[in-house]
């Protein structure tokens, strides 16, 4: 190695000469096997010193667009991507916040039209309600003379006459006797019928009674049972409403007709309970008369 290194510091540069010197264990010198397989080493030729061993820097990835929802990114070597949706025996992972879509498949049941017994179309609907269960609609309230016949029209009018003059006696051509006479008592009457009404009458003349007439033609009615043989207009419509469910507009109305400790009485009785009068079509009084 001084030979070599003799001849190496005459016909190289120093600065070279210093590199291979301190490099001499990476250096090799050429080796060139012979036929047999033995290896000869040849001197005056150098072996170029071996970099280290480094690994390759990772290469830049090209540019590659995001798979799409529900896609599989195609694989690096440019291979052709799996089909969409997990692979066969995989289950796609759940995600939170997102409800899962329902099978393609619909219940056979809905497809054909075939269903539980009061389905239509495979579909549940509602079994149609019951008409003779349903509640009957309230009655009608009228006010005036607008709608009453002629002959109910005319007879009120002259009941309401009568009222305001304070005369009681006037009453007894429009009060019927006998067996489908005009009814003044639940219990019954016997007597004479003027005599019993002066007798209900607060001041025994017959005033308050009369007053309570007039209020009770000039309240609300209703027509009851129209077209019927026991058609009749009567006064007033609370013989008709439900007594615990009246509005405040109602109840001024029937205030006019009673007090408040009349109307708490009448909701423990559960019916309207005072006077009332009742017209036929006709013209004739059907009943003057207080109780239910």
């Amino acid at each position: 190695m001084s030979t070599q290194h003799g001849v190496l510091t005459r016909h190289l540069p120093l600065a070279l000469v210093t590199f291979l010197l301190c490099a001499g264990p990476a250096m090799a010198f050429s080796q060139i096997e012979s036929e047999t397989g033995e290896s000869t080493t040849r001197e005056g030729i150098i072996s170029v010193p071996l970099p280290p061993i480094q690994a390759p820097a990772a290469q830049a990835a090209p540019d590659v667009a995001a798979p799409a929802a529900g896609e599989r990114a195609a694989p690096a070597d440019g291979g052709a991507a799996p089909p969409h949706g997990p692979a066969a025996g995989e289950t796609t992972p759940a995600v939170q916040g997102v409800t899962p879509l329902p099978d393609a498949t619909a219940p056979a049941d809905v497809q054909d039209g075939s269903g539980d017994a009061g389905d239509e179309g495979g579909m549940n609907v509602a079994p149609d309600a019951d008409p003779e269960v349903s509640e009957a609609a309230p009655p009608e309230i009228l006010y005036g003379e607008a709608g009453l016949p002629q002959p109910v029209r005319d007879l009120r009018q002259r009941l309401i006459d009568i009222a305001r003059s304070g005369d009681i006696e006037k009453l007894r051509p429009y009060i019927e006797t006998g067996e489908d006479g005009t009814v003044l008592s639940l219990a019954g009457l016997d007597g004479d019928p003027i005599a019993f009404l002066k007798n209900a009458s607060g001041d025994g003349d017959g005033v308050e009674i009369l007053s309570i007439l007039l209020e009770t033609l000039q309240a609300g009615y209703v027509h009851d049972d129209a077209g019927t043989d026991s058609d009749i207009y009567v006064w007033p419509y609370f013989t008709r409403v439900d007594i615990n469910a009246l509005t405040k507009p109602q109840l001024v109305e029937l205030f006019e007709l009673v007090t408040a400790g009349d109307w708490q009485d009448m909701k423990g009785f559960g019916a309207y309970n005072f006077y009332r009068v009742g017209i036929s079509p006709d013209g004739k009084l059907q009943f003057f008369v207080a109780g239910d």
